[in-house]
């Protein structure tokens, strides 16, 4: 007799799967998704393998970083001056998702290329702050801002939602690994170490900055619409995992309040939803 309830498992998995993969991937412009390379910047004994490969732990960790980022004066004018994400949030979370994927998991060319090209649109982004202030979005202490944020976000996300007793060796390796990506961007400084990466953030916090810009982008990335009405539930999940996810004095910065209430059930609802992706793409090739 066949087996129905493995039928049923097949068919629930791969339209999960082909659900996420719209989300990251634009069909109209033909992007599929990323084929793990034996020949990139990384490979399968690297922990950022491991971290980036998780799917529900790096949308509420770009997410937080995103946040994080916007405080510096100088990045969120680069963003608001040069971007159409006010417009595009989807196209924004996809470029920055298939950049992450390519240094990842992407072969070697394809992952240079992809930073060869990001190093090309920051050196066209230039301009002056409110208060008269000169910025270049490829300034290496404001690229380090960048890549501090965005590699402490992923890695505490992981930590939450995948692996909790995650050893301070395999942390520090993931810094290092993840400064290989920030090097070639052009960053500095750029930390090694998980105390390397909170040393630095302590030490830029004095540049960071709340302003009604800065509470604006925080409002068209939390209300953003998603992809489909389907996935309203898991976005408002996940965005308030993100909001969880941020230091104290970052929400208080976005005027944003701490999910104290809340927040059993997010982590909970946030755990199922990680499990439930990973049980999705275990078959995948």
């Amino acid at each position: 007799m066949p087996d129905h309830s493995a039928a049923l498992g097949r068919h629930a998995r791969q339209a999960i799967v082909a659900r996420v993969r719209r989300v990251f991937n634009d069909q109209a412009r033909g992007e599929k998704p990323v084929e793990r390379s034996l020949d990139g910047l990384f490979g399968p004994e690297t922990v950022l393998w491991r971290v980036h490969g998780d799917v529900t732990t790096m949308m509420v960790g770009g997410v937080a970083a995103l946040l994080l980022q916007m405080l510096h004066p100088a990045v969120l004018a680069g963003v608001w001056d040069h971007s159409n994400f006010r417009h595009d949030m989807l196209g924004r979370l996809r470029r920055t998702a298939r950049f992450i994927a390519v240094t990842s998991y992407g072969a070697r060319e394809e992952a240079l290329a992809a930073i060869d090209r990001v190093r090309s649109v920051h050196e066209l982004v230039r301009g002056t702050l409110p208060d008269g202030t000169p910025y270049a979005a490829d300034d290496p202490e404001l690229l380090a801002w960048v890549h501090v944020t965005e590699a402490v976000s992923f890695l505490d996300a992981w930590i939450r939602y995948g692996e909790p007793d995650m050893p301070i060796a395999d942390q520090d390796r993931y810094f290092a690994e993840m400064a290989r990506i920030g090097l070639a961007l052009g960053a500095d400084p750029v930390p090694c170490t998980r105390a390397e990466a909170e040393a630095l953030i302590g030490a830029m916090r004095g540049a960071l900055a709340s302003s009604d810009r800065t509470k604006e982008v925080a409002r068209l990335v939390l209300d953003q619409r998603p992809p489909n009405l389907s996935a309203l539930p898991i976005q408002a999940m996940t965005f308030q995992a993100a909001v969880d996810l941020l230091p104290g004095w970052a929400r208080a910065m976005h005027g944003l309040s701490a999910p104290v209430l809340t927040r059993p059930l997010v982590r909970a609802g946030t755990t199922g939803l990680a499990r439930t992706l990973r049980w999705a793409f275990s078959q995948q090739g």
